[in-house]
């Protein structure tokens, strides 16, 4: 009669897998458990990881934690009001058995979409994911409940504050994004897309940290959807407990850096790991209907930023 597995087994057969991306066949024989068994524990154990972990995954609830994170942004990315940086990323599948054109996407390949918004420490504040990768730019962001929180005002948040996001992202009052660079850009508005690239690699690191330390993410995952949505909620519960409890192991070499005397940036030791398995998640909307507060408020940040905000070495940043 086959022992039934303790609970400790699974979970480090389930850490392997997520941490080196090994397949059922090599988690068998490094453990020396059926491959059927691994396939039947796995989704209950990730869920569990994350069910024990979501606290550290948690959209602030009162305008004063909103008001910290503010804090964290000014202090450490020079950026006023800043809440949150916002982004997504195409996880890769293997090939659906149903519906397999709907995670078709723009690239070629089949994936489901992370999207995150990233606090001033690396950490997810906020999670969506498992939106086929089909799904064009604006309905991924707009489908979120973050989204219809925020366009509801339900959010507590202080007067002023605003995301950054990149190009793909519509502007908005409370979304501020860079400056298209095709239209010949002033001198303020490079310091401008300077300034808010500061503040929104935050989060583009934070996924390049976590598919650097979860190297499930290094290839097309190849089980079944429901259990990749398991893994990405478990890693990313598990990120932001590494990040807030393990601090030694947030070394400042593991993220972009800025040599000021030079002007140059420095790339995050995660940018060396393949990573196959997690993709850009958008292009750029071609729509340039904005409203003219979020151009005025954008236009006020730059001139806010070579004026009472300037800092010392953002000119050489863009020379």
């Amino acid at each position: 009669m086959r022992v039934a597995l303790s609970p400790k087994i699974k979970l480090e057969i389930t850490l392997k897998f997520l941490a080196t991306g090994d397949n059922y066949s090599s988690l068998a024989e490094s453990f020396r458990v059926p491959e059927c068994t691994i396939s039947l524990f796995l989704k209950d154990v990730l869920d569990a990881i994350y069910n024990v972990l979501q606290e550290f995954i948690m959209v602030p609830s009162t305008t004063d934690q909103w008001k910290k994170i503010q804090k964290d942004f000014l202090d450490r990315w020079q950026f006023p009001f800043c809440c949150g940086a916002i982004d997504g990323k195409h996880v890769l599948i293997e090939n659906p058995p149903h519906g397999a054109s709907d995670y078709y996407n723009y690239k070629g390949t089949y994936s489901v979409v992370l999207f995150a918004i990233v606090d001033a420490h690396y950490r997810f504040i906020y999670i969506d994911f498992g939106t086929n990768g089909r799904m064009n730019d604006s309905h991924i962001w707009k489908k979120t409940k973050f989204y219809s929180a925020l366009e509801r005002n339900n959010l507590e948040l202080p007067n002023k504050a605003v995301f950054v996001g990149d190009d793909a992202f519509p502007l908005a009052t409370y979304l501020m994004k860079p400056y298209s660079r095709h239209e010949g850009l002033e001198h303020k508005q490079k310091i401008f897309n300077y300034r808010l690239s500061r503040a929104r690699r935050i989060v583009e690191n934070a996924f390049g940290i976590m598919a650097s330390r979860f190297r499930v993410y290094r290839k097309p995952i190849s089980v079944s959807l429901d259990k990749t949505d398991s893994i990405i909620k478990a890693t990313c519960a598990l990120h932001n407990w590494l990040r807030t409890n393990l601090i030694y192991m947030n070394t400042p070499e593991l993220v972009d850096g800025e040599d000021f005397s030079s002007g140059t940036i420095r790339n995050g030791s995660w940018r060396s790991i393949p990573t196959a398995g997690v993709d850009e998640l958008m292009t750029p909307l071609s729509s340039n209907n904005y409203s003219r507060n979020a151009k005025d408020l954008r236009d006020r940040y730059a001139d806010y930023f070579v004026g009472p905000g300037k800092v010392s070495w953002q000119d050489r940043m863009i020379a």
